[in-house]
């Protein structure tokens, strides 16, 4: 999980050193990553993932991969498989068995109604907008519920039918007896249990009273024996009720030998990304509203979008190093991200030559039917990667941003009647254009140096270097070119909604371009096009019908 840099400290390893030195938790450091099976995960579940399975794998600990699957009406199947992929690319690997929080609802019923016996919970059979009013707000105390000196006895009774199935979903809740008048909201008498009469994707119909996150997640800390339970910031005002919860529990816990480790609940900032949405109900309504193509769109900033742009698993681990672990919330900067895969595929990346709007140019002096191969480096800073062939001929492919008829000396490209190089190969010059019936250029005629090859012509100087690929020896292919999804900083703020500030050019997709014939066009190949950016193998890639999106630009341009 952890590549080789030097991960800087932060105030969660400060804790976790300073428990060790104590000798709490017998010296073992166990964490959970827990994600809600809803959707897919995003940027900002990806640091979660790097810091709880980071710090396992830094103190020789262990860390659990559980799903908090207590939602079953917005869960799936399909987010599980999808979570589990993005945690493993990641390279997040969890002790044991994948872990559900519906693993443990017999016993998570058995804490609730050991509260109900304990006195500090009830059934209480009002609506629901009668509960959310009696709350009150941040300005207006709490009221008791009517049903709140309910015995235990009857609260008990309660609970069975509605386990039965005997009300109706809304009906009846399981309350916790706290405190009506405290100033946090959380511990105003929160619901524990609810009806939900739905198919399960983990326990079928097994169940119909599901319960709350509030009350599963430190029972099932507790019962993983998780030291230190991380969340982000937003949980922090839940935090006293998660140690109300295993306070009153934890006696019931270790009689049942059920209590490995009293943990504890730490909260991070979590990671917020300018000119993006990371809601997961955002990025849903993007998908079901046909906005995006999909949960893995490479326009997305879930893990599996950035993933099938080209971004790599390292990629995003050194941006979450960089990010760091705080408790200052802030917005970090889109372009720290691109630079971070920038900089991974500068290394990492082989080179090739992609014409994205391909324009011809037949070199008349060239020899008909000849072929000659040219070696160019496949990365011109790493000897190690090799060299490749790439096969010149008569008629070539340059792209047609890179002529025009005239032009200032500025414009370091192909100009009628001037010279480039062709890279890794001759200067060439261009010397006639033909036309179609609208006018518009459809091929240039020129000629070739053949003198020139791997040294500059006597005399002149070429204008510059432009890319190319061989005409009838390149491959045809789809390049999608992807840029920010947004145009705004903040799309949240946007005038008429985030959906206002939805970027129209995020795709272009250059449906003629052509490629060298001897690149790797399988899935999640990466290269950097010269001159063009960095590049990716989409899934859908194949032989016969090689398709590439944009990861990145050579440099930031948005």
């Amino acid at each position: 999980m952890t590549d080789s840099i030097e991960v800087p400290t932060n105030f969660i390893r400060q804790i976790i050193d300073r428990d060790l030195a104590e000798g709490k938790n017998e010296g073992k450091v166990v964490t959970r990553f827990p994600p809600e099976p809803n959707g897919y995960l995003h940027i900002g579940h990806a640091k979660s993932i790097c810091l709880n399975f980071g710090l396992a794998e830094s103190y020789q600990g262990l860390c659990h991969l559980r799903f908090d699957d207590t939602n079953p009406e917005k869960e799936s199947e399909e987010y599980v498989r999808s979570i589990m992929e993005d945690v493993q690319w990641l390279g997040g690997q969890w002790d044991g068995e994948v872990r559900y929080a519906s693993d443990y609802f017999d016993i998570l019923y058995d804490c609730a109604l050991e509260l109900v016996r304990q006195g500090l919970a009830y059934v209480d059979t009002q609506s629901a907008e009668q509960i959310a009013e009696q709350r009150g707000d941040f300005k207006r105390p709490g009221q008791n519920s009517p049903h709140r000196e309910r015995s235990a006895e009857d609260s008990l009774a309660l609970m069975e039918r509605m386990r039965a199935g005997e009300f109706d979903d809304g009906a009846a809740v399981l309350r916790a007896r706290i405190d009506m008048q405290s100033p946090n909201m959380n511990m105003r008498d929160p619901v524990l249990y609810r009806i939900r009469k739905v198919t399960h994707h983990q326990t079928g119909d097994r169940w119909c009273v599901y319960p709350m996150y509030d009350f599963t997640h430190p029972i099932s800390d507790a019962l993983e024996g998780i030291t230190h339970s991380l969340c982000t910031l937003e949980f922090e005002d839940h935090r006293p009720l998660y140690d109300w919860t295993l306070d009153h529990l934890e006696g019931y816990l270790r009689g049942r030998d059920l209590l490995p480790a009293r943990p504890r609940q730490y909260e991070f900032a979590r990671l917020n990304l300018n000119a993006s949405v990371t809601s997961k109900r955002k990025l849903k309504q993007l998908v079901d509203e046909r906005h995006v193509e999909g949960w893995d769109d490479p326009r997305m900033p879930t893990i599996s979008g950035l993933r099938r742009r080209g971004y790599t698993a390292a990629s995003i681990r050194r941006f979450c190093d960089m990010v760091g672990v705080s408790r200052a919330g802030s917005i970090v900067d889109m372009g720290m991200l691109e630079a971070a895969i920038r900089d991974d595929l500068n290394t990492n990346a082989p080179r090739a030559m992609c014409v994205l709007r391909p324009l011809k140019l037949v070199l008349r002096n060239w020899p008909e039917g000849h072929v000659e191969q040219l070696v160019a480096p496949n990365h011109p800073q790493d000897e190690s990667m090799g060299t490749r062939s790439i096969p010149m001929e008569r008629e070539v492919f340059i792209d047609r941003e890179d002529f025009l008829e005239e032009a200032n000396k500025k414009f370091k490209r192909l100009v009628l009647g001037d010279e480039v190089r062709l890279r890794y190969g001759y200067v060439v010059k261009a010397e006639e254009i033909v036309r179609d019936a609208d006018g518009e250029i459809i091929e240039i005629i020129g000629s070739y140096d053949p003198d020139t090859l791997g040294k500059n012509p006597e005399g002149r100087k070429p204008r510059g270097v432009i890319h190319w690929v061989p005409a009838t020896l390149s491959r045809a292919c789809s390049v999608r070119l992807y840029d920010r999804l947004f145009t705004e900083e903040n799309p949240d703020k946007a005038e008429g909604g985030f959906l206002a500030a939805i970027n129209p050019a995020s795709l272009t997709l250059c449906a003629e371009a052509r490629v060298e014939p001897n690149i790797s066009v399988a899935p999640e190949s990466r290269f950097q096009f010269e001159r063009e950016g960095y590049f990716c193998a989409d899934p859908d890639s194949t032989d016969a019908a090689p398709l590439f999106n944009r990861t990145v630009g050579l440099r930031e341009s948005f």
